[in-house]
């Protein structure tokens, strides 16, 4: 069974983030920039949320309030779930699924980032697991 640090070797530990002050469209420009759904989101350092595509469409569209003039801290998330580095693929999807989340931010014991997750990721990893499985045993039955 894999876990989220096996994940983490295959696609890098680079994490992209904004600070709070930083405004609504700037956030959404990051993302697109990126090609990812979410940043995670600091304040003067330290690490304070995420902010993702579902958070501005919420707190942004559904409201009317300008993303120009919005700072991403009024719009983003605050509680923040996160998993640790030896996470099981498993475990991740039961907190996706149970939080009705896409992205899970991966934090060590200081609670400092180690990478992020997204749901893709974790249906990439174990689609590629099951082809192994798959592989080994019908080489085995052809053996």
């Amino acid at each position: 069974m894999g876990h989220v640090s096996d994940i983490l070797d295959g696609k890098g530990r680079d994490v992209l983030g904004i600070e709070g002050s930083a405004t609504v469209h700037e956030a959404v420009a990051r993302m697109v920039q990126g090609n990812v759904g979410a940043l995670l989101v600091y304040e003067n350092g330290t690490l304070a949320g995420i902010v993702t595509e579902r958070d501005y469409l919420r707190r942004v569209a559904v409201q009317g309030r300008d993303e120009r003039t919005t700072p991403v801290r009024e719009i983003m998330t605050r509680e923040l779930v996160y998993v640790g580095p030896e996470a099981s693929i498993d475990e991740c999807m039961a907190v996706m699924t149970e939080r009705r989340i896409r992205h899970l931010p991966v934090l060590g014991d200081a609670r400092d980032v180690l990478g992020i997750v997204s749901i893709g990721d974790l249906v990439k990893f174990q689609s590629n697991e099951q082809s192994v499985q798959i592989q080994f045993l019908t080489e085995y039955i052809s053996g």
